[in-house]
């Protein structure tokens, strides 16, 4: 009895080492905690972003605009999760490389770059974004960081 006691114990701790292990987002302190690339204090719902590392590690930014500029891309550190707010839904996560984003001077962000985040291209598209909206995708939105100096 005590080894079966002892195995079922064994058991639960290993399942909770190894779950504790895996990597997940973090819920943003807003109003307390510092962008991770310009250091403001994050504070909009609609444009925060987080990168997290395949080790765990969690970057939060202030806006989808301090993610793509910080050489945290650019690193071959492996990323678990690029996450940016839904602008419909404030403070929930949503897969940035899913997302649609939009570019529009109607919908400013943080940092001046008017850079949104969707889930779909159907959802960007209910905001009154005018005739020069730009709707891209995270694979064209990464380019068009990237070349950027």
């Amino acid at each position: 009895m005590a080894y079966k006691r002892s195995t079922y114990y064994s058991l639960v701790v290993s399942l909770f080492l190894l779950s504790a292990c895996q990597p997940k987002p973090k819920p943003i302190n807003f109003g307390n905690e510092a962008c991770s690339y310009c250091s403001m204090t994050i504070i909009d719902r609609q444009h925060a972003s987080q990168l997290v590392t395949e080790k765990g590690k969690v970057y939060s930014f202030d806006a989808i605009e301090c993610m793509l500029r910080s050489d945290l891309l650019g690193d071959p550190v492996e990323m678990a999760f690029l996450l940016c707010n839904d602008y419909m839904e404030p403070g929930v996560w949503i897969d940035a490389t899913q997302a649609t984003f939009l570019i529009s001077e109607r919908v400013p962000s943080p940092m001046g770059a008017y850079l949104s985040g969707f889930t779909s291209i159907e959802a960007a598209q209910q905001i009154d974004a005018g005739a020069t909206a730009e709707y891209l995708s995270w694979d064209e939105l990464y380019a068009r960081y990237q070349a950027k100096p």
